[in-house]
C-alpha cells in the first residue's frame, strides 16, 4: 500500500512548511502475487488524487482538532483510518471522496470513539493544558483555552452534547484523540522539547488513564515511542 499522511488543510505561517503530502513511493511488491493490490495508476495520477483526497478531507467541515484521518492507497482504492469523535465525520470522510476521476472504492476503517462524558471532560482539560502553554500557543489559531476557542455563551449543540458536538474552531497542529480515558497525541511541531511538553501536559490532567505521544518533530523520520500513565 503507497502510504500518505494528511495533517492539516488550514496553515499558520509559522508551520506552513510542515502541512506536506508525504508520499512513499514504495508498494508491497515483496509480498506474494495473491496480495497484491491489483491495478494501480500512475505516478501522475496517484499524485493527482492524493492531493485531491487531501483537499475534499481538508475541507470537511466537522474535522476538528478533537479527530485525525489519515489515509492511503491500496491498488485503486482509498484506504480511510484514525479516529473520529462523531459518526457522521466517519460517514462525511467517506463520501466526500466518492466522484474522484480514477478511484475504484474507498475503503473506511475510520475507528468512531465512544460517547462518554468523562472522555468529554479529558478533552476540554487537555486541550487547555497544551493550548495555554507559552511554548505552545503557536501551534494553535485560537491562542487559548477552550473558552477563548468556541466564545461566550453556550451553543445548542455544546449544551446538548458537550464540547465533542462544538469544538473549538480554527487550525490545531496538535490533535487530540481520547478514548476511554486514553489520550493520543497527533501531528506535527517544530522541535523535541515541544513534542515532549505536551506530551506531559496531557498526562497530567486529571482523569487520563494513558498518553500515546505521536507527535512528530519537523525533519524526523520516526517519533521516539512514549507511552505513559
Amino acid at each position: 500500500m503507497i502510504v500518505l499522511s494528511r495533517l492539516i488543510s488550514r496553515v499558520s505561517p509559522i508551520l506552513a512548511a510542515l502541512c506536506i503530502i508525504a508520499l512513499s513511493t514504495g508498494t508491497i511488491a515483496a509480498q506474494s502475487p495473491a496480495l497484491q493490490p491489483g491495478p494501480t495508476w500512475s505516478q501522475e495520477d496517484t499524485l493527482r488524487i492524493a492531493r485531491e483526497v487531501q483537499k475534499k478531507l481538508g475541507s470537511l467541515p466537522n474535522y476538528s482538532v478533537f479527530d485525525w484521518i489519515t489515509f492511503g492507497f491500496h491498488g485503486k482504492s482509498v484506504v480511510l483510518k484514525g479516529y473520529a469523535s462523531l459518526p457522521t465525520l466517519k460517514r462525511d470522510a467517506a463520501k466526500v471522496l466518492q466522484g474522484i476521476p480514477g478511484v475504484k472504492s474507498v475503503d473506511n476503517q475510520i475507528q468512531v470513539l465512544p460517547v462518554s462524558p468523562m472522555d468529554d471532560r479529558i478533552r476540554v482539560g487537555v486541550y487547555n493544558r497544551i493550548y495555554t502553554q507559552p511554548s505552545l500557543r503557536k501551534y494553535n489559531a485560537n491562542q487559548g483555552t477552550v473558552g477563548q476557542a468556541i466564545g461566550p455563551g453556550l451553543s445548542i449543540a455544546r449544551m446538548a452534547g458537550g464540547i465533542t458536538y462544538d469544538p473549538p474552531i480554527g487550525f490545531h497542529a496538535i490533535h487530540i484523540i481520547v478514548n476511554n480515558g486514553n489520550v493520543i497525541l497527533y501531528g506535527v511541531v517544530l522541535n523535541e522539547s515541544d513534542r515532549a511538553f505536551a506530551g506531559m501536559q496531557a498526562n497530567s490532567t486529571p482523569g487520563v488513564f494513558s498518553v500515546d505521544n505521536d507527535l512528530i518533530v519537523e525533519g524526523s523520520t520516526a517519533k521516539p515511542a512514549t507511552k505513559t500513565k
